[in-house]
C-alpha cells in the first residue's frame, strides 16, 4: 500500500498509553492529544490484523511509557502473531525485571532512552534520578537476547560532544547500539543543530552507510579496543529526505490512526468502529483513508 506520494507503508507505530513515570522536558508525547480512552489488547490485536492484510509487517510499541501497562506481555504476544518484527520504545527504568518476560512473549528488539550518564543531570532532564535503573535495563535486555538493543540519545542544547561520546562508548560496552537523535521541536521553540555532532562522528568513522528507513546515516567507528562498532544519527527536523523515505503510520493510545508525528491533520478514528463491531472490510477502508492522508511534513 502506497500513499499519494508513492511512499510504501510497511511499519506501524502504536502508542498503548500516554502516561509515564518520568517527566522529560523535551517529550513530544508521540504527538498525541490528551484522552481518557485506552485500547485493550484485543483492540490493538484487531488493528494489527488489518495492518497485516495491507502488507505492514513491523510494529513498534510506544507510550507514554509502555512498561507501565501490566498487560504489556499480552499485547506483545498478540502483536507477534501478525507482525514479523515487534519492537518497543521505553525509558528503560522498569525494564530490568521484564526484559526476559517480554522477549519470551515475542518482543524482538528494544529502544531505550538515555541522554546522560550523570545522575544529577538525568534528574534535571527527567524529573527523577533513575539512570542506574536504565543501565540495569539495558544490561537485562542484552542478556535476554533482544537484538538489537538501541540507545536513544537525544542531543539537547547543552549536550557537550564529550558527554554524547561517553554515552556512545557506554552503549558499546554494554552491547548496545547508540543512536544520536535530533531533538524534535513540536512547538516552534527551536531545537539544537547537530551538524557539528555528525561532522565529529563522521571524522572518526571508518565507513558510513544509509538505512532505508528515513535515510538515516550509520557510521562505523572503532571502540577503545579497536573493535568495529556502529553509531546511528537521526535527523528528522527540516529534513526532506527523512520525510520522503518515511514508511510508517501511527496509532494513538485512544485508537486514532495518525498519518504523521508532527501534526494532527487527517486523523481517522479506528477505535469507535472496532467497538461497534465493524467488519474487517470497513476497518481496512479506514487504513486506506489514513494512508491517503499522509504527506511529507518537510517538502
Amino acid at each position: 500500500m502506497k500513499d499519494r506520494f508513492g511512499r510504501p507503508v510497511k511499519h506501524i507505530r502504536i502508542s498503548i498509553n500516554d502516561d509515564c513515570n518520568l517527566d522529560c522536558f523535551y517529550c513530544h508525547r508521540e504527538g498525541q492529544i490528551d484522552s481518557t480512552k485506552k485500547m485493550s489488547p484485543v483492540e490493538i490485536e484487531k488493528i494489527l490484523m488489518v495492518a497485516k492484510e495491507l502488507g505492514i509487517s513491523r510494529v513498534k510499541i510506544t507510550g507514554g511509557e509502555p512498561l507501565i501497562r501490566k498487560d504489556l506481555p499480552d499485547i506483545i504476544r498478540r502483536a507477534s502473531k501478525y507482525m514479523s518484527d515487534v519492537s518497543l520504545t521505553t525509558n528503560g527504568t522498569l525494564l530490568g525485571p521484564l526484559a526476559e518476560i517480554l522477549h519470551e512473549a515475542g518482543l524482538n528488539r528494544v529502544n531505550i532512552s538515555l541522554d546522560t550518564l550523570d545522575g544529577n543531570r538525568y534528574g534535571k532532564i527527567t524529573g527523577k534520578d533513575l539512570h542506574g535503573k536504565v543501565l540495569d535495563g539495558i544490561s537485562a535486555a542484552v542478556r535476554a537476547g533482544l537484538h538489537p538493543v538501541k540507545i536513544n540519545i537525544v542531543a539537547l542544547f547543552d549536550s557537550s560532544m564529550d558527554e554524547l561520546m561517553k554515552i556512545v562508548r557506554e552503549a558499546w560496552r554494554l552491547g548496545a547500539i547508540p543512536q544520536i537523535i535530533e531533538q524534535v521541536d513540536m512547538n516552534s521553540a527551536g531545537y539544537p543543530d547537530i551538524t557539528n555532532v555528525e561532522k565529529h562522528i563522521s571524522s572518526l568513522a571508518i565507513s558510513e552507510r544509509e538505512r532505508k528507513v528515513q535515510g538515516r546515516k550509520i557510521y562505523t567507528m572503532e571502540d577503545e579496543d579497536n573493535n568495529l562498532k556502529d553509531v546511528e544519527v537521526v535527523r528528522p527536523m527540516h529534513n526532506t529526505r527523512f520525510c520522503s523515505k518515511c514508511s510508517r503510520i501511527r496509532v494513538t493510545c485512544d485508537g486514532l490512526l495518525k498519518p504523521c508525528l508532527m501534526h494532527n491533520e487527517g486523523l481517522v478514528d479506528a477505535l469507535t468502529p472496532i467497538r461497534r463491531g465493524e467488519s474487517m472490510d470497513e476497518l481496512t477502508k479506514l487504513f486506506h483513508e489514513v494512508i491517503m492522508n499522509r504527506y511529507p511534513y518537510w517538502r
